[in-house]
């Protein structure tokens, strides 16, 4: 970007959500998960001059940091702190009604990662927290502590899709009280062992922080109100950073680009669904190999576009 106060790193997959918003001079756009305001920055740039922006956070530092560096945009910008789980109320509050394409880029942000009491990275000191909102629901620290081994082994298969699940659930349970990200690791790596680049304790903090935000739950439902508030012919633009996420937002792609989504056992429709999507990438968009050398963090990340039909 190379502004003066703007964003330091280029943001996962930049180049690539320009083209899938299809943005054009004057549309409005909506940021559901505006995190250091890189995308943001780049859809205002290609709307302009008259383009507007909402961008909504469920973190506040996220919110105040953007401000900042979005703020030579000055009124084309609206910034919410909420999560993305609100889409349509929000929009509606702000007359993002209808809009012309909305982002949901679900990945953590470096801001996010790189600081260590909020307890979202294995590599850095921290207390366990993981919220989005510091302000909302329970620290990863009362999930760790708190639950029964069955309970939390649950989480870790059900939201890091861990194999090893038990076992490191009883590891976490003898192991306490565990109050810190480094601990956790170590906890889990002394269960599990060490093999290869990724460590260990990877899918435990991804299944945690899952859990505590409530992630999939949120998605489930912005989804759906992402499509309601879509011109005709806007684009939904959604990057994922797991098969858990991946495969929700391909489920509903497929489903809303269908006209019926009867069981096949079913001989004659009587679910009266009708298409409102067109599928528009058929498989993932995924990071080159420039930018994974650059960003090593975005190796997983899948991007996924639809566009509202003009009937639909």
């Amino acid at each position: 970007m190379g502004r003066p106060g703007g964003p330091t790193h280029i943001p996962v997959l930049y180049q690539e959500v320009l083209k899938g918003l299809q943005i054009k001079p004057g549309g409005r756009y909506i940021d559901g998960t505006l995190g250091g305001g890189g995308h943001a920055a780049g859809i205002l740039e290609k709307s302009s001059p008259a383009g507007q922006l909402l961008g909504i956070d469920a973190d506040s530092t996220a919110i105040a940091i953007s401000a900042g560096h979005l703020v030579e945009y000055g009124p084309r910008v609206t910034l919410v702190n909420a999560n993305f789980a609100r889409l349509a109320e929000i929009a509606s509050q702000c007359g993002f009604r209808p809009t012309d394409g909305i982002l949901l880029d679900l990945g953590l942000s470096s801001l996010q990662l790189a600081s260590g009491e909020r307890g979202f990275s294995f590599q850095l000191e921290g207390p366990l927290d993981m919220r989005f909102n510091l302000h909302q629901g329970k620290p990863a620290s009362e999930l760790v502590n708190g639950l029964s081994i069955p309970e939390l082994a649950d989480i870790l298969h059900r939201y890091g899709e861990e194999r090893r699940a038990q076992r490191i659930a009883r590891a976490i349970v003898a192991a306490r009280p565990v109050h810190t990200t480094h601990q956790l690791a170590e906890v889990v790596a002394r269960a599990v062992g060490r093999r290869g680049r990724i460590h260990p304790a990877t899918r435990t903090f991804q299944a945690l922080r899952i859990a505590v935000n409530d992630e999939l739950s949120a998605l489930s439902r912005a989804l759906p109100q992402a499509v309601d508030l879509l011109a005709p012919q806007g684009r939904l633009v959604v990057i994922s950073y797991h098969s858990l996420e991946d495969r929700l937002v391909k489920r509903f792609y497929r489903q809303e680009s269908q006209d019926c989504i009867c069981p096949p056992e079913v001989p004659v429709c009587r679910c009266d669904h009708r298409a409102v999507l067109e599928i528009v990438t058929k498989k993932p968009i995924t990071p080159s190999e420039l930018e994974l050398e650059a960003n090593p963090r975005c190796r997983s990340a899948k991007l996924r576009v639809a566009a509202r039909l003009a009937s639909g």
